[in-house]
């Protein structure tokens, strides 16, 4: 006998409030399972694509992982190293940078920054204090890196969690499959099918523009000249999957930085704005069109509302479920909205629309 429509709801309500329980209290521990699941979920078509060339599925594991263990310590004798060398400077230089701003503000407008008033005092106690807590926070930025993503986590625990889901991957998913209920199995499947495509398209097609872009920014940036280049367009690129934004904070943080290099050569100035605009109108043009496509559906207010709030209820491994559960939760709202169309509900008893 089948159950009813409030018995399913009530089973169902309580497997989702224990699944929020538990990854309210067990967040950190399924860290490393969660970045090693987005991981094996990311490169899936990869090795299906190694299959269909004749491999076997752990060839084709093989080959990735291979791939992936030369790409990683390419990054980290390439990348890295200047990468935190520059965060460094920048920390150590801001002192100085807040100092000749503060000069030219005095410059410029002295009536503003009068010695005796509270805005010129103000100003030089938060440049003293960034002069003594460079460092203090430097430290303090790297030892909360260390106890969220320490050594262990990055470099055992998730890569073998990762390589031993993409190998297992088809078998989990036909797994899960023959769990489905049998009465939905044909509105579940069509709904993950959905999901899967939104995700697909967004998480893998953003993940691509945001490293295009992130190393255009990088490389544009460092062939002007600009100071802190590479950690500008780091910034850029890692923010670029919330439309607009990327270009804003990269685009605002280096024009600022190239005021105070550049200060007077107003050429290279309106190069660095310019690098900008080129990479927004390549993204809104060409990057995200081709390589997301319009109709995967997540807004940029929704994506934002889902980090904030995953973000401030599970912390970090809430960030990195916030947009697949947008996602899903977008696709059950599109689908929910068109059975509600073709309800008696909406559309009466004579089931005509009403104009």
């Amino acid at each position: 006998m089948s159950l009813t429509v409030k018995e399913q709801f009530r089973y169902w309500g309580v497997a989702a409030v224990v699944f929020v329980l538990v990854l309210w209290l067990l967040g950190d521990v399924l860290l490393p399972f969660v970045i090693g699941g987005a991981i094996a979920y990311f490169i899936d078509p990869i090795a299906d694509r190694l299959e269909t060339m004749g491999l076997s599925r752990m060839a084709a594991t093989g080959v990735i992982t291979i791939a992936s263990v030369l790409l990683f310590v390419i990054i980290i004798l390439m990348v890295v190293p200047a990468l935190i060398a520059q965060l460094i400077d920048l920390i150590e230089v801001l002192p100085q940078l807040f100092r000749d701003l503060r000069a030219f503000v005095d410059e410029r407008f002295p009536s503003l920054l009068d010695r005796e008033s509270n805005t010129h005092q103000m100003l030089a106690t938060i440049g003293e204090t960034l002069k003594a807590r460079s460092g203090d926070f430097l430290q303090g930025v790297l030892g909360s890196v260390g106890s969220a993503l320490n050594v262990v986590i990055l470099l055992v625990i998730v890569p073998v969690v990762a390589v031993y889901l993409l190998l297992d991957w088809d078998r989990m998913i036909a797994r899960i499959d023959e769990l489905l209920p049998r009465d939905h199995v044909t509105v579940i499947r069509t709904l993950a099918t959905d999901i899967d495509k939104v995700l697909a398209s967004f998480v893998r097609g953003m993940g691509t523009v945001c490293l295009i872009l992130g190393t255009y920014y990088a490389v544009a940036l460092m062939v002007v000249g600009l100071q802190f280049g590479l950690i500008v367009g780091f910034i850029a690129g890692l923010v670029t999957f919330i439309p607009y934004l990327g270009a804003l904070i990269g685009g605002a943080l280096a024009i600022g930085l190239a005021l105070f290099q550049f200060w007077g050569d107003w050429v290279s100035i309106g190069i660095v704005g310019a690098i900008f605009a080129f990479g927004q109108v390549i993204e809104g043009n060409v990057l995200t069109p081709k390589l997301v496509g319009s109709s995967v559906g997540l807004h940029p207010v929704w994506l934002l509302l889902a980090l904030s709030v995953f973000g401030a209820l599970f912390g970090f491994v809430g960030m990195l479920i916030a947009v697949p559960v947008a996602a899903a939760l977008g696709v059950v709202a599109r689908f929910a909205t068109g059975q509600y169309l073709d309800s008696r509900l909406y559309q009466g008893v004579s089931g005509q629309d009403v104009e």
